[in-house]
């Protein structure tokens, strides 16, 4: 506010006259700063009058050049089409886009520069939801940014964590527990997923080690959300899905992230071998590693079967999303991608994809995210894109991958940014434009296509 506290205020600035033709420049400089003494305030005013602007916009410009040069984790080269130069512009703007979501202190990463303040459609955006900052992380290890994304895992993940393994569904990036609805065991099996992909790019052995601990926590609490959901008692299984809609039944998406994270939690175990002994006492440590791993292979069986049992639908030929509305979503998918619970080509997996291509496809080629969806008019959104051209990828259909990618190309914004939604009318982005999730499905797409060439 106007330190005079009236309604409306105006600066006026005198730039004497404008001959016909003439051009002026006027240099405005906005000090953000907390109340200072006034003689403090004078004097920084007076620094930032003696800045030259000019060798400053050289600077700023020249290191986000540099920046981009030392993120081209996929070492994409200059476009020689216009088809191309639209791939490379998003790729770009992503390179750009994801350290400006990033709390540099702690790790944490937004979903999306605020865009609601007044909460007049949404619960805002501007918070960090472990789940999307874990496809962000994997995005910024393909582009080499694996120094801001160790550090999301060990100083956010783990400042945040519950005494019981879980983490809530969303927080401020200073590790303080944001405004929730309700929790997602999506998030917390999400953070160990993470943690190995991590690894995977790195091979830091260290980082494994420690945060081998929050993993292990963790996993506990999937473990008491799996046995509730297979005792029917309703103390851990009521969790949101995915798109935090839906609180009622249990979730392909939750159970097919908590499968991952127990065949991560396995993956880790033998990644760090015998390392793991300098914890305690080598024999208990040992004797405890084989417990958990016999009782998580267990429960993955477990888990598999819940899923064969009460979230395929004989009558639709196709899984669900739930055992209570039933419907075709596109987070079906995860369970190929990334959770690798079945493999892409198996029958009820392909059946699954041909429902999904008749209920959830709009006469434009975006993709809803499920059917009847009725958040802001039922738009299609980038990443249910995203996900079938990874799905198409993974099977071997180019063609379709091309298809299910190039809405994504067509819809992108002036200025490369994806945004949460694409408005089918007018196929530009709609709603939050600038979604982090969106831009990290988008180069994890990239990376499968380079490696496919």
């Amino acid at each position: 506010d106007y330190i005079g506290m009236s309604k409306d205020t105006s600066i006026a600035y005198e730039i004497g006259t404008i001959k016909p033709g003439e051009k002026k420049e006027l240099e405005i400089t906005i000090l953000i700063d907390e109340n200072k003494n006034i003689s403090d305030i004078e004097d920084e005013i007076e620094r930032i009058k003696r800045i030259d602007f000019d060798k400053e916009y050289t600077n700023t410009k020249s290191y986000w050049r540099k920046y981009v040069k030392d993120h081209n984790g996929l070492k994409i080269k200059e476009p020689e089409n216009s088809y191309d130069e639209r791939i490379y512009e998003i790729y770009k703007r992503s390179i750009l886009l994801f350290p400006l979501l990033t709390n540099v202190d702690t790790g944490a990463i937004i979903a999306s520069p605020e865009i609601d303040e007044n909460f007049t459609k949404c619960g805002r955006y501007a918070y960090c939801w472990p789940r999307d900052a874990v496809f962000i992380t994997k995005a910024m290890d393909i582009l080499k940014m694996n120094k801001e994304t160790e550090k999301f895992y060990k100083v956010f993940c783990k400042k945040t964590q519950s005494k019981n393994g879980m983490w809530e569904q969303r927080f401020y990036t200073d590790g303080r527990l944001a405004p929730c609805w309700g929790y997602q065991v999506d998030e917390t099996a999400s953070v160990v997923y993470g943690v190995y992909n991590h690894y995977e790019y790195t091979k830091n052995e260290e980082f494994l080690k420690e945060n081998l601990h929050m993993c292990e926590l963790a996993i506990t609490f999937l473990k008491k959300y799996v046995y509730d959901v297979l005792e029917n008692t309703g103390k851990y299984s009521v969790s949101y899905d995915i798109w935090e809609e839906n609180d009622r039944g249990i979730h392909m998406y939750s159970l097919a992230s908590i499968f991952s994270a127990f065949d991560t939690m396995k993956k880790i175990y033998k990644a760090l071998g015998k390392n793991v002994s300098d914890f305690e006492n080598n024999r208990l440590k040992e004797e405890k590693i084989n417990k958990n791993i016999k009782e998580i292979d267990e429960l993955m069986l477990k888990v598999k079967e819940y899923i064969e049992q009460n979230l395929y639908d004989e009558n639709r030929k196709s899984y669900v999303r739930n055992t209570e509305d039933r419907r075709i979503d596109i987070s079906l998918l995860g369970a190929v991608y990334p959770f690798n619970v079945f493999s892409p080509k198996e029958k009820k997996v392909l059946n699954t994809v041909e429902n999904i291509n008749l209920t959830l496809r709009t006469y434009t080629g975006g993709y809803q995210r499920y059917e009847n969806d009725g958040y802001r008019n039922g738009s299609p959104w980038p990443i249910s894109n995203l996900w079938m051209t990874l799905y198409y990828l993974e099977i071997g259909e180019k063609k379709k991958a091309k298809e299910t990618f190039d809405f994504v190309l067509k819809t992108v914004g002036k200025h490369s940014f994806l945004g949460e939604q694409v408005d089918n009318s007018t196929l530009k982005p709609n709603w939050v434009i600038g979604l982090g999730w969106s831009h990290a499905m988008f180069i994890i797409v990239l990376e499968k296509l380079s490696n496919i060439k």
